[in-house]
């Protein structure tokens, strides 16, 4: 069994056996060693929630319309999408790479489903996830970005994506976007069920709209057991109180921190039990100029927009990150201890409240116990 022993490493050297923390008493001589020059070692980070689809990651500079408007928004991004060179999976691919050097282990990746697309951005970015695989896992999102029931034809391809390559069902805005509340999660919820997938809605309705909408997949969820989560939930910007209701549904949500949007409530919401990853959303694309797929950013501008100052509330944003984003994709936690998936990044920094603060770049990007990245840089695309 191949050891590999991290050593000069904050708390404590690590040893890896097989992809797993073993314990360093165990170390046999001859190990291989990898000194980490005095490092802190982290759990890796998950994205949650991210479009790299749209991306234009690697690609020249694009500039945007004006857009005010959702709906604005999304035809802004099919007219821009539609002059774009590379290929999905070249993009995709690109900003995998950036994001496995920035620390990230997986992803949630929502992509576009529609007539005007086909199945082309799920097989690309099907196509570029495996092509890392063992760098970085990727769950695939059938996301009907342009609408569901507005937009004849999307059904079906829904249901043929899944059987193509998506992991998990999307949505979006049943009444925002399609106007058609029970219509749209009763498509919704009876696909899933028949083809034995997780949901993941994505709800920017604010208000008392957006909140109705929420307590009606809350109880959906529980009626019928499949795993939910909903993204964005701007409208539970100031009523964490809801969190008991999406406890004891077992919803779970994600937020992403970005600029002008809300956030939700993190620490709240936690604290009534519901589970809550973190994301980029949209990053270099036709929506947003902004987001470079690195985590430790991400986590930091969730500290930054949740005022936290304290050690402990800096932690626990990279906690959401980590342990959030890992239990939220069903994946291991990487808690550092014997038996735990070898998944960390070794950064400079005191503690991981000074790491949130900074925003260091992992000197060792560790995957499955294999060195992945170092100083920012991938060192490898294809694991041995």
């Amino acid at each position: 069994m191949t050891q590999v022993l991290f050593k000069n490493v904050r708390p404590h050297d690590l040893l890896v056996e097989n992809g797993r923390i073993a314990d360093p008493r165990e170390a046999r001589q001859g190990a291989e060693t990898v000194d980490c020059g005095g490092g802190l070692a982290l759990p890796s980070l998950v994205d949650a929630h991210i479009h790299p689809d749209k991306t234009t990651w690697g690609q020249p500079w694009l500039s945007r319309e004006p857009a005010t408007t959702l709906r604005e928004l999304i035809d802004g991004d099919v007219n821009a999408r539609a002059h774009m060179k590379a290929p999905v999976a070249q993009r995709a691919g690109a900003l995998m790479d950036r994001a496995v050097a920035g620390g990230a282990r997986a992803w949630r990746a929502h992509v576009d489903v529609a007539p005007v697309y086909g199945l082309d951005n799920v097989h690309g970015v099907r196509q570029a996830a495996d092509e890392r695989l063992g760098l970085l896992d990727v769950q695939i999102v059938a996301f009907p970005q342009l609408g569901l029931l507005s937009r004849p034809g999307t059904a079906a391809l829904l249901e043929q994506a899944l059987d193509e390559g998506a992991d998990i069902l999307g949505g979006l805005d049943p009444v925002g976007v399609d106007g058609d509340l029970h219509g749209h999660l009763d498509l919704l919820f009876g696909l899933a069920r028949s083809k034995g997938v997780p949901l993941d809605i994505h709800l920017h309705d604010r208000g008392a709209p957006g909140l109705d909408q929420l307590k009606e997949i809350a109880r959906r969820t529980k009626d019928s057991g499949l795993t939910v989560t909903v993204s964005h939930v701007f409208c539970l910007e100031e009523r964490g109180d809801l969190g008991d209701l999406l406890a004891e549904s077992g919803v779970s949500l994600t937020t992403c921190a970005l600029g002008a949007d809300p956030v939700l409530p993190v620490a709240e919401l936690a604290a009534r039990g519901v589970l809550v990853g973190l994301g980029s959303d949209g990053v270099r694309d036709p929506w947003t100029p902004f987001g470079d797929g690195d985590m430790i950013t991400r986590t930091h501008l969730l500290a930054y927009r949740t005022d936290a100052r304290t050690d402990e509330e800096l932690a626990a944003c990279w906690a959401t990150a980590a342990h959030g984003g890992a239990d939220l994709l069903g994946l291991e936690r990487s808690l550092l201890r014997p038996g735990d998936p070898a998944d960390f990044v070794v950064v400079p920094g005191d503690s991981v409240a000074q790491v949130v603060v900074d925003r260091p770049v992992p000197s060792h990007v560790v995957r499955g116990g294999r060195v992945v990245a170092r100083d920012g840089h991938l060192l490898e695309r294809t694991p041995r």
